[in-house]
């Protein structure tokens, strides 16, 4: 396969830092935490570098990888484009491993969002089921009359080992459009950056309320 210039995919990078801002502003990227990878062709995706504070990211910062869809089982790849000074994502792996699993996934959020963190400290089992809310209609193919069961992960020292764990989960909740990691944050997909956004957005908004139910329930207030 022929590569196209790098000037091709400037409309996602920039996507990418746009949003980065907008998750920076939300608490779910501080710290140089978090990250976001856009898929630009079948097997070629960009990747925000780590250790960089995401909202001052610029086009020229990412990463653009090849991830070899012939290696279905393997969150093997290549750099592409490889950013002076810059290290790319530990995330990556667990990003590809993602694509490979969903391969209507147009865009990874990985966020380190406090609600999610909470809701993995209050909730011991290994998944959690959301029911009972309008926000459910804002992910594809749930409704406020159904439920929605995302897995819980448990956290490891260093993220690029979650690659394998987040793979196998993946395949075997094929409604979800997420997976939680416990006292780290959430991985979330989407056929495009829009419903990635969209994604993740309500899961936090469900996170938080399911977290205040919990609470609310404990007091024999509802």
């Amino acid at each position: 396969m022929k590569l196209k210039l790098s000037e091709t995919y400037q409309t996602e990078k920039e996507m990418i830092c746009e949003l980065c801002k907008k998750f920076y502003v939300l608490g779910w990227v501080s710290g140089t935490g978090g990250g976001m990878s856009i898929k630009v062709e079948d097997n070629l995706a960009l990747i925000a570098p780590s250790g960089v504070q995401k909202e001052e990211i610029k086009p020229s910062d990412l990463f653009l990888i090849d991830f070899f869809l012939s290696t279905e089982h393997s969150a093997s790849y290549s750099i592409v484009e490889n950013p002076p000074e810059h290290k790319i994502s530990a995330c990556t792996s667990i990003f590809v491993n993602i694509y490979k699993q969903r391969a209507s996934a147009g865009a990874v959020i990985h966020s380190h969002s406090l609600n999610a963190v909470m809701l993995t400290k209050v909730v011991k089992d290994k998944e959690v089921t959301l029911k009972g809310y309008e926000m459910l209609k804002g992910l594809e193919g749930s409704t406020y009359f159904g439920s929605h069961t995302l897995p819980i992960l448990d956290n490891v020292e260093h993220e690029c080992d979650l690659a394998d764990a987040v793979g196998e989960i993946v395949a075997k909740y094929p409604s979800a459009h997420a997976v939680l990691v416990r006292d780290h944050g959430i991985y979330v997909w989407g056929k495009t950056p829009q419903q990635a956004k969209v994604h993740a957005e309500c899961y936090d908004y469900l996170f938080s309320a399911y977290v205040k139910e919990l609470h609310l329930k404990a007091l024999n207030l509802i």
